[in-house]
């Protein structure tokens, strides 16, 4: 299965909110025809509208992909709909947090190829990184197709086993928020220094935004950068003394947040 046979057989959207729509202008800018593409979402956006996409429509007998991009809550209420696509060879890739692939099989049928997948916000300016894995029934091509799709959004990586999910979500998919945090408290510090407030948001945006650029472009790991821009007795190894404090700083912060993260992914799906 390729994108021509998406292209033929049809793609099924389940859901269109931030990620549905960021992933789907993806494909569509990527050349997938909007005629392919049907969207069931109860509140369509006006952007959605415009796309020449079928909405809430009947559905193709046989689709090539069911994308499930809802909430986790309204699960429940969205599959049952889809439940006769299931043990065929439509490829479900989830994108929704916290549900397991064992109960899409309970949901859907166990000889359903399911691919998990775990995006993250970036993924709305094309800057995401998707963590995937497939059930026992999902191929290497439907591995290929799963990734292929999430491109559009940013990177992907594939993960060796599904317990694994609750780790990446601790890291990738809850971090976004950490370094949020880190750019507002990073800004209020600077305004305890002084500086106008204005001014301390737009230095803390454009640093983190610029260190991590750097650290993607970089050859040399986030370590050596690190070395790199600290001096002996200077400025930065002033700040670092505090930051890499091994009972108060960022090792047993970070993690003990990822570790909070990753807990609650467990509880939340069950495990």
């Amino acid at each position: 299965m390729d994108m021509t046979d998406i292209a033929d057989r049809g793609l099924v959207l389940l859901g269109c909110g931030k990620m549905g729509s960021a992933m789907l202008a993806g494909w569509l800018d990527g050349g997938l025809p909007a005629t392919s593409v049907w969207v069931l979402d109860p509140y369509p956006s006006d952007w959605l509208k415009q796309t020449g996409v079928t909405i809430n429509g009947g559905l193709p007998e046989n689709p090539a992909i069911v994308l499930i991009a809802v909430k986790p809550q309204m699960m429940g209420d969205a599959l049952p709909g889809l439940q006769a696509l299931g043990n065929g060879d439509t490829l479900f890739i989830s994108v929704a947090a916290g549900i397991s692939c064992a109960s899409y099989e309970a949901m859907l049928g166990e000889k359903t190829p399911i691919v998990r997948a775990m995006p993250n916000t970036p993924a709305a300016i094309g800057r995401g990184i998707t963590a995937l894995i497939g059930n026992g029934r999902s191929s290497g091509a439907d591995m290929d197709l799963a990734e292929t799709l999430l491109s559009a959004i940013g990177q992907t990586v594939r993960l060796q086993s599904e317990d694994q999910m609750d780790a990446v979500t601790g890291v990738s998919g809850s971090g976004p928020a950490y370094v949020f945090h880190l750019i507002e408290t990073l800004a209020a510090a600077g305004e305890a220094q002084g500086l106008p407030t204005d001014l301390a948001m737009k230095l803390a945006k454009a640093t983190v935004a610029g260190a991590g650029a750097l650290a993607e472009a970089a050859e040399e790991d986030p370590a050596q950068l690190r070395v790199n821009v600290t001096s002996p007795n200077g400025t930065t190894q002033a700040a670092l003394e505090v930051l890499m404090d091994k009972d108060s700083g960022f090792p047993p912060l970070l993690n003990q947040a990822v570790a909070a993260a990753a807990n609650r992914s467990k509880e939340l799906s069950g495990g």
